[in-house]
């Protein structure tokens, strides 16, 4: 698998991630997916950050609700999901991943990150140490719910 996006969304990416520090940011990668044999790629079309909603409410539906805070968790409201999914329809395109933030550690999935992902999305990770945005990296589940790295093809979007 491949992800495509812009260096315009390369950058949104990490200026979010940088901007919602310590906290982790958190949005929707919307685009289109082609599949050739043997082979998915995803290309975004636009960016949808949403507000980090983890909550006690949230974690309990996870983990034990004090174990982690929006410092190191994220929680995409469902009214945003649905928004996003709207406005994708309307556009002909779909929602084909979800992006977050790592604050002070690498931009590689959790145990938390894969429990809760769904399979054929995409999932960048960007690690921000110290409030500075580095690596970002994506990933995908493979068949066996593990993630697997993912190529990230930057365009200029012409």
């Amino acid at each position: 698998m491949a992800l495509h996006l812009t260096v315009d969304h390369f950058q949104a990416i990490r200026a979010y991630a940088e901007h919602t520090y310590p906290h982790e940011c958190c949005g929707l990668l919307l685009g289109m997916k082609r599949q050739t044999i043997g082979d998915i790629s995803h290309t975004v079309v636009e960016l949808w950050p949403t507000h980090n909603a983890w909550t006690v409410e949230a974690a309990a539906l996870t983990e034990s609700p004090h174990t982690f805070t929006s410092t190191r968790r994220y929680w995409i409201d469902p009214k945003d999901m649905l928004a996003a999914q709207r406005y994708a329809q309307h556009h002909q395109f779909d929602i084909i991943g979800i992006y977050h933030s790592h604050p002070d550690h690498p931009a590689v999935p959790s145990e938390c990150d894969r429990t809760l992902a769904w399979s054929g999305y995409s999932y960048v990770i960007v690690s921000v140490p110290q409030g500075s945005a580095q690596d970002l990296l994506s990933w995908s589940l493979d068949n066996d719910q593990q993630f697997q790295p993912e190529a990230v093809v930057l365009t200029d979007g012409d």
